[in-house]
């Protein structure tokens, strides 16, 4: 990349330098990812360790089980921390499936972290963070659309519309009207399709924005079991093709207070997408966006990554995700991106995906 690509960026080669200067003084070295649990059972997570407070303004994100982490201090309590303490914690006080936290968490920092200082905010821009690496690099926190948020959220409204992170009550409203309508008066496997669905239809007609391609196109699903695998109480061994479901009322208190009910226990075994396979065959959509600006004009997007071309998540995510915000980084920055993005491709080595190297290998 030529200095003159840095100049478009609103940075010259000169400034960038400096930038990278002045980072120096705040960087960490990523250290390597957590392992999976030890003792990888159900257990009491919302104990005396753990009680909850309510989290300020700005701190929470459009996750509501890191922000329930965070009111209950398996994160720092304002919402900033590392990786490390992000996979710690949703294992700890969800029993994530290690893979699905170490490359969810990654895939998070590697687009809305800040790589030489190693934290990540799952709510909004903060300075918190330390000094922003160069533009065009955003470091926004999850709240960031595009990169790793997105569109038809169960619960929260599209960025389009002004707010991304805050719990919408219209939205949680069609959330109880469709889980009496389809579950008997909870959120089951069934609801989890049918709500997915709906989302998806209504961001079609009210959203011209809206984009449902990779990697949004994943965490769109994603997001639809993860309730039933982390929100229900681990003492209910049932899987959710088992028929496991979520009370409404523990439901609100995660998606609303982002609390644990009372005697809350994680999940009884490391756990992640189950369930998912129902919800992409129930109402099938290929990856795609409405066009010219239009509600109404969904078209597919061949060239984006599906459910049966992960190797193409991976790829395109370093490529057309992580690159366009760091075209030419220099110093510690490329240090760390080159670090990162190998613990990214660890976690998935062995599903025959080729590890890509944007940037060297060191």
């Amino acid at each position: 990349m030529h200095s003159s690509s840095w100049l478009v960026a609103g940075l010259s080669e000169r400034q960038q330098d400096e930038a990278v200067a002045e980072l120096s003084g705040v960087a960490v070295f990523p250290p390597k990812p957590p392992g999976p649990l030890e003792y990888n059972g159900t257990k009491l997570v919302h104990d005396k360790a753990h009680p909850w407070k309510p989290l300020r303004k700005g701190d929470r994100g459009p996750c509501p089980g890191l922000n329930t982490l965070a009111s209950h201090g398996y994160l720092p309590r304002d919402g900033v921390a590392t990786p490390s303490q992000i996979v710690n914690a949703v294992q700890e006080g969800f029993n994530m499936d290690h893979l699905v936290a170490v490359f969810a968490t990654y895939g998070a920092m590697l687009v809305d972290g800040n790589l030489v200082t190693d934290l990540l905010s799952i709510g909004g821009k903060t300075r918190k963070t330390g000094p922003d690496p160069p533009k065009p690099a955003i470091v926004g926190g999850l709240n960031t659309h595009a990169v790793f948020e997105g569109d038809a959220s169960m619960t929260r409204a599209d960025d389009f519309f002004g707010d991304n992170h805050s719990f919408n009550q219209t939205l949680w409203d069609q959330f109880v009207d469709f889980s009496n309508r389809y579950g008997g008066g909870s959120y089951n496997l069934t609801v989890a399709a049918e709500l997915r669905w709906q989302r998806i239809q209504q961001a079609i007609a009210t959203n011209p924005q809206f984009s449902l391609v990779s990697p949004r196109y994943f965490t769109a699903f994603v997001e639809s079991v993860f309730p039933l695998n982390f929100f229900v109480d681990g003492r209910d061994t049932t899987t959710p093709a088992q028929g496991r479901k979520l009370g409404l009322d523990a439901a609100l208190l995660f998606f609303r207070d982002h609390k644990f009910p009372a005697d809350f226990h994680r999940a009884s075994i490391p756990s992640g997408t189950q369930g998912i396979n129902v919800v992409i065959a129930t109402h099938p959509i290929a990856p795609g966006g409405n066009a010219d600006g239009k509600v109404n004009n969904y078209v597919v997007d061949p060239t984006s990554a599906d459910f049966g071309k992960f190797c193409q998540l991976y790829q395109d995510f370093v490529t057309k995700t992580v690159v366009p915000l760091y075209p030419n980084p220099k110093g510690i920055l490329r240090r760390n991106l080159i670090v990162n993005l190998h613990y990214f491709y660890e976690i998935i080595d062995g599903n025959g995906c080729e590890e890509v190297f944007p940037y060297g290998r060191s």
